[in-house]
């Protein structure tokens, strides 16, 4: 309990060198016991994820830097930055913050880091919580069906639009934002002012190299599924119901695989549904923290 006491009372930006000694950094939030979050993109700096639409208010919100991203250190090594090497960032960080075991929650892409971590160390968590994750780890399709999910913003004025430019190919930098730009009311629930306030700050949070080294060179783990099906830690999906990557089908799909998972589709909400639905994302998040017992 002391641990858990200083983490509630510490602020400001910490660092940590993870196991090949690449100085990590991350940020706390909030109050309340400690809740690990590790951010996506892939290759996107903490800062996107702000205080969880308010989940700050009941959790210590641990905002991990992913390595080469927002202020922790670049690599030596760029084959670190895939997916599968991230796990062991998240260990690192476990181990420096002295829990036995912790709740970790992650987003987007990090769903996939997340689910490899829970295979890996199912006994260091007591609770996992994927927001909108990303499959690609599983080899479950994260598009299933999409055409569905298009067809209820049709009636949207930006519509014709974004779906034109999400299925474009840029020929160069400039064109590939201004696609970004056009495609990105997709991502949320309401093209409101607080959504384009976050995705017009995308940009200037990811770092190539992170992203590019996501996914370079990975290859689906065959016995992924078999090794989530026996997590007995208590498992929550949330995914938006306008969400394109993943669907909320494909998300459906994921929970066949875990034996110990609950799913909340949230209405009116896209790929941050902290953004679009602040008081239904907190309120999700925090009822399956408090009403499903840590694993013994």
């Amino acid at each position: 309990m002391i641990v858990l006491r200083c983490l509630a009372d510490s602020v400001g930006m910490q660092r940590f060198p993870s196991w090949d000694g690449t100085v990590l950094a991350y940020r706390l939030v909030g109050s309340g016991p400690p809740l690990v979050c590790v951010p996506g993109g892939p290759g996107q700096a903490a800062e996107y994820l702000g205080e969880l639409g308010g989940l700050s208010d009941h959790r210590t919100l641990i905002l991990l830097e992913n390595r080469g991203t927002g202020v922790s250190q670049v690599p030596q090594d760029p084959a670190t930055y895939r997916v599968d090497r991230l796990v062991q960032d998240v260990e690192a960080l476990r181990r420096h913050l002295g829990l036995e075991r912790m709740d970790l929650l992650g987003h987007s892409a990090s769903g996939g880091t997340c689910l490899l971590y829970a295979a890996e160390h199912p006994h260091r968590l007591d609770h996992l919580v994927l927001v909108d994750p990303s499959l690609r780890v599983t080899g479950i399709p994260s598009d299933l069906a999409v055409d569905e999910v298009l067809a209820q913003r049709a009636q949207e004025p930006w519509y014709a639009d974004a779906v034109t430019a999400l299925r474009a190919e840029a020929t160069s930098p400039q064109e590939l934002e201004r696609y970004r730009w056009l495609s990105a009311p997709l991502l949320y629930g309401q093209w409101n002012a607080a959504a384009q306030v976050q995705a017009a700050a995308e940009p200037a949070q990811f770092v190539a190299q992170a992203t590019d080294g996501f996914y370079a060179g990975f290859e689906p783990d065959p016995q992924l599924p078999n090794r989530l099906a026996a997590l007995t830690a208590p498992v929550l999906l949330v995914v938006g119901e306008y969400d394109i990557w993943p669907t909320r089908a494909a998300v459906r799909e994921l929970a066949t695989l875990l034996n110990n998972a609950d799913l909340a589709v949230l209405p009116r909400a896209g790929h941050f549904p902290w953004v679009d639905t602040p008081a239904a994302f907190t309120a999700s998040v925090q009822a399956f923290l408090a009403s499903h017992p840590a694993v013994p």
